[in-house]
C-alpha cells in the first residue's frame, strides 16, 4: 500500500482536540509565497495551490513514466499546510483581520528522495503538462518571489498544536485553548513580529517574499521566521463547514 504521511507520523498530522506539546523534525515541502484574501476567486491563493498540487502530483505520478527519482516509493500526497500573518505584532490566527491583508506561505509535504534535481524536473514537467503554469515554473530555479514555487527544508523545532474541528472562522476558540496550554507550560509563543512581512519589514514597505522562503529554507535545522501554522486535513469543496478538522501549531520557546 502507498505510504500514507498522516498514518506513520500521527503526532504531527492527527493531534487529540486538547493541546499537547511535539518536537517537529526537518522535513522537505514545495512551498510558495504571497498575500491577499485566500477566498478570492482566482486570486494568489488559488494559483498558488494549484502550483503546488499540481508539483505533488507530478512526483507522484512519475512511477506512471519512464523516470522516476531516486529511492522513489510509493504515496499519498501529504495535506495542504498554510504559515500565516498580516499586520503589525505577531499574528496568532485570532486576530479579525481583513482578509486582503493577509501573507502566507503554502506547503505541501514531498519525501526526501525530492532532491533539488528532482524539483526543477517536476517544475518542466508540469510546465509542459499546464502551460498556463509555465510562466510560474520558468523562474523556478532560482526565483524566490511571489507566487514563484520553491523548495525548501526546514525543522520547525518545538511547538504546541492541537486539532481543531469546524469552520475555519471559528480557530480563535480553539487557539485559546492552545494559548491557555502554552502559559500552564511555561512556554513562550515564538511567532515572528514584523509588519507586512515576518522579516521585520516596517508595516509600511511591501511584502517580501524572496525573504521570507529564504529563510525559511534552512536545510534542515529551525528558521529564523516562525509563524502560526495550519494543516488542513479536509477539503472545504468535499467537507460540510462542521465537519472540517484543521491541526493548528504554534511554535515556542522555553521562558
Amino acid at each position: 500500500m502507498p505510504f500514507d504521511f498522516k498514518k506513520e507520523y500521527k503526532d504531527l498530522y492527527l493531534p487529540k482536540r486538547k493541546a499537547s506539546v511535539v518536537e517537529v523534525p526537518p522535513m522537505t515541502f514545495f512551498a510558495v509565497a504571497g498575500t491577499g484574501d485566500p477566498n478570492e476567486p482566482d486570486g494568489a491563493y488559488s494559483k498558488a495551490l494549484e502550483l503546488l498540487y499540481g508539483l505533488s502530483y507530478t512526483v507522484k505520478m512519475s512511477k506512471m513514466g519512464a523516470w522516476q527519482p531516486e529511492g522513489y516509493f510509493d504515496y499519498v500526497v501529504p495535506p495542504l499546510e498554510g504559515l500565516w500573518w498580516a499586520g503589525a505584532g505577531a499574528f496568532d490566527g485570532t486576530s479579525t483581520v481583513d482578509k486582503r491583508a493577509l501573507s502566507w506561505v503554502s506547503l505541501i509535504r514531498q519525501p526526501d528522495f525530492v532532491t533539488p534535481d528532482v524539483f526543477v524536473w517536476a517544475c518542466a514537467e508540469l510546465a509542459k503538462k499546464k502551460p498556463a503554469l509555465a510562466e510560474a515554473c520558468e523562474p523556478a530555479l532560482g526565483g524566490h518571489a511571489e507566487g514563484v514555487p520553491r523548495l525548501v527544508r526546514f525543522a520547525e523545532g518545538p511547538c504546541v498544536q492541537i486539532m481543531h474541528r469546524g469552520p475555519y472562522d471559528d480557530e480563535p476558540e480553539t487557539i485559546a485553548k492552545l494559548t491557555a496550554y502554552t502559559q500552564d507550560e511555561k512556554l513562550i509563543c515564538d511567532i515572528a513580529e514584523g509588519g507586512e512581512s515576518p522579516e521585520g519589514h516596517k508595516a509600511a514597505r511591501v511584502f517580501d517574499a524572496a525573504a521570507v522562503l529564504a529563510a525559511l529554507d534552512a536545510n534542515g535545522a529551525v528558521p529564523s521566521v516562525r509563524l502560526h501554522h495550519e494543516i488542513y486535513l479536509g477539503d472545504p469543496r468535499r467537507t460540510r463547514p462542521e465537519n472540517l478538522k484543521t491541526v493548528i501549531r504554534h511554535p515556542v520557546r522555553c521562558a
